[in-house]
Parts: structure tokens; sequence; C-alpha cells
């Protein structure tokens, strides 16, 4: 869709913000102040059940996630992955603070899902593993995917894992 080399480095710098901001995010998991120990206790206390265990899902799946957007590869499965960690972050840790961040709202979750779903729309661009080895999954259909996929995977693993009311407001 977008063949250009302008929009195509312009992409790369996209790819990379974001990627490597959520590489940054999953290794702060397991090597922060806290320790893998210290978010697992976080996501105990945000109803995420067992805390060790989604703490390294956690982790992994931004790492991995991460990687393979700064990469261009298998980019709207990434895509994807960006969509539901920020569904499951909007539904915990952000939920009921209202929209500014700066408060603890969702607005940082919206924007980063937003866009990752817009990429998936776009594809990684030309200077993207996918292109290199020949993949092309770009497109509206594969930005509904991404989109539904993440969100999906989000409110589904919600369902099962966590031990709070996910869609309604905590008592003041």
């Amino acid at each position: 869709m977008l063949a250009d080399d302008t929009a195509s480095f312009a992409l790369v710098i996209m790819r990379l913000t974001l990627g490597l901001m959520l590489m940054t995010h999953g290794v702060n998991k397991i090597a922060g102040s806290g320790g893998i120990a210290g978010t697992a206790r976080w996501f105990e206390a945000l109803g995420l059940r067992p805390g060790k265990l989604h703490a390294w899902l956690a982790a992994m799946t931004e790492i991995g996630a991460g990687a393979l957007m700064v990469v261009g590869l298998a980019f709207p499965a990434a895509c994807a992955a960006f969509v539901g960690l920020m569904t499951v972050a909007a539904l915990t840790d952000h939920r009921g603070k209202g929209f500014f961040v700066f408060k603890g709202g969702w607005e940082y979750t919206a924007v980063v899902a937003s866009i990752a779903t817009s990429l998936a729309i776009t594809g990684p661009g030309r200077f993207s593993l996918d292109e290199a080895i020949g993949i092309v999954a770009h497109g509206v259909g594969w930005g509904l995917a991404a989109l539904l996929v993440g969100a999906g995977a989000g409110v589904g693993m919600m369902m099962v894992f966590c031990r709070r009311p996910v869609l309604t407001e905590t008592p003041a």
C-alpha cells in the first residue's frame, strides 16, 4: 500500500518508537526495581491471578511483540499483540480513572492500540523483514483483524483470569 521510500522510512521510525517502548516495558517487568516478583504482586493486586504467570506472560509478550514490531516481521500478529496488551492494561490498571494518563486513565492504552491497528492497515513498509521475505499482509481487513483478535484475546484473558469485575466501575 505504501511503497515509496519516504513513507517506509516514516514507518521504520514508528515501528522503532512503539517496538522499543513496549520492549522496555517488558524488560522493566523482569529487571525493574521490584523485579518479576514485584510485577507479580502488582498483577495480583489488579486481580490477575496467578500473578507470577501473568507477570511473565506480559513481559514476554511485550518483549516479543516489540521485537516483531521493530523488525517488521509477522506484522499483523505483532499489532494484534499490542492491541491485546493495551486492552488488558485498560481493563485493569487504567480502568475507572478517567481519560487522561496523568491521572492514571486509559488515554495511553487507546493511543497505542489505535496506532498498532493503523500500522496493521499500512503494513510495516519496504524496510521490514516481512517485505524482505515476501509476506504481504496489510490493508483494512488486516487492521480490523488485528483489532478484533487483539481486543478479543485481551477480553478473553480477563474473563478467564481476572478475579474482580471487569466491565463495571469500582465503588467509590
